[in-house]
């Protein structure tokens, strides 16, 4: 098996346990299904590998929907001339006479 594809479904299967293992749990059922000529048993493996697939596209639209998010727009208040500006910094030997 090619490295990458190892890493890359090392890490689908450690952020989603469940879908993962619900997927997991159907291929194999479809599998033995479809070798020992059990139709039920493949029929069932292939709804679960669908309700896996199923279930981690939705974990994967929930976690779109959380990043997409609209920053508010703030501006600045128009500055007005009126105020008055901060007093000049003295320096501290100036405070100490």
């Amino acid at each position: 098996m090619n490295v990458t594809l190892a890493r890359k479904l090392k890490l689908i299967y450690r952020q989603e346990k469940i879908s993962a293992f619900i997927f997991t749990f159907g291929v194999m059922d479809a599998m033995l299904g479809g070798f020992s000529q059990r139709w039920s048993l493949l029929s069932l493996g292939m709804l679960l590998v669908i309700i896996g697939g199923w279930m981690r596209w939705l974990q994967i639209q929930k976690t779109k929907k959380a990043f997409t998010f609209n920053t508010p727009q703030r501006y600045l208040n128009p500055s007005t001339s009126d105020l008055t500006p901060l007093p000049p910094l003295k320096r501290k030997r100036d405070y100490l006479s």
